[in-house]
């Protein structure tokens, strides 16, 4: 550090207010010290700085790493947060990483923050959080005074699939549900009133899942041993879809000719041409970028008052899905 110091012609206090972030130094010392750190490859430590700064700029986010939309989410808060002049800690859950073990890793690098996606812990374990640092929950429906939720109305996200099967003329369309918790709960409640509205009740089928290609494709190979397959099929996300896609077209079905998938997240896989699966997006960029905003207000702002925002997804009809082969049958 003294190294730049001398090279700027500044004291080495000054370099490290630079470094860390601190207010006094004006934008062109800064842009100096930086282009000198720059110019003699010196790299700030940050387990130091962490150490001795009031605050790190520091944000946590929990993900699944298996999870495609949970690694877009990231994607775009990474830049929201970078927009706010904060920095992201990513804590990656795994089989042997629970969500509780992350969170404390991330409250132990210094977050002033943390980004929960699609968060598992009770009421009791979130609410005990909130009280100690800013806590933003995107994607489960939440009511905790001093927590902040981000998420779509996923609901409404089935409702709007299955309106869109019925236009088609389907009449026998399975859902295939995923996980646990408020997630799971409010999107197969979207398939049932969908069906109970279209009068379609004596229909309703649902196959329990776990949002994971694996039991897409349990789900479809169960459809394909019934020996009566359906017009349609719902999976509750983008990954089930695609497993029960892969298995319908491995085993000679025409999709959508015979059976129509859809999905739910709008995934980049989704988004590949020789998937092409009809889904759902969440709107993942206006998600992280009201999560940052969330946990940004509280730190900078010093909001205390819980912030609810529910987006509306939109419905995107790719090739996945046609009239139903009853209805194509009666016309012809």
């Amino acid at each position: 550090m003294q190294d730049v110091a001398d090279r700027v012609g500044v004291s080495k206090a000054l370099v490290s207010l630079v470094f860390r972030k601190a207010p006094g130094p004006s934008s062109e010392t800064r842009a100096r010290v930086f282009a000198a750190a720059e110019e003699l490859g010196y790299r700030v430590n940050r387990t130091a700085a962490l150490m001795s700064a009031r605050r790190t700029q520091l944000l946590g986010v929990t993900a699944e790493v298996r999870n495609t939309f949970h690694a877009e989410l990231v994607e775009y808060i990474v830049s929201a947060a970078d927009r706010a002049g904060y920095e992201v800690a990513l804590g990656a859950i795994t089989p042997t990483h629970s969500e509780s073990r992350v969170i404390e890793t991330l409250l132990d690098f210094r977050c002033e923050g943390i980004i929960l996606l699609g968060p598992v812990a009770s009421l009791s374990e979130l609410s005990r959080l909130s009280e100690r640092v800013p806590v933003v929950s995107v994607g489960r429906r939440l009511s905790i005074p001093t927590l902040d939720v981000v998420r779509a109305a996923d609901s409404r996200g089935i409702a709007a699939v299955a309106d869109h099967l019925v236009e088609l003329g389907h009449r026998r369309i399975v859902y295939v549900a995923g996980g646990s918790g408020s997630i799971r709960a409010d999107r197969r409640d979207g398939y049932l009133r969908a069906m109970k509205r279209h009068g379609l009740s004596h229909n309703v089928s649902v196959i329990d899942g776990d949002f994971t290609e694996g039991s897409g494709i349990a789900a479809a190979e169960a459809l394909l041993a019934s020996g009566e397959l359906p017009t349609a099929v719902v999976a509750a996300n983008d990954r089930m879809a695609i497993g029960v896609l892969d298995t319908l077209r491995r085993a000679g079905v025409d999709v959508p000719g015979e059976v129509s998938v859809t999905g739910f997240d709008n995934s980049p896989l989704a988004r590949l041409s020789h998937v092409d699966l009809t889904t759902v997006s969440q709107e993942p960029l206006e998600q992280a970028d009201r999560a940052v905003a969330a946990v940004t207000e509280r730190l900078d702002a010093h909001r205390t008052e819980s912030v609810i925002s529910v987006l509306t997804p939109q419905l995107v009809v790719r090739k996945t899905t046609a009239k139903a082969r009853d209805a194509v049958t009666a016309t012809a």
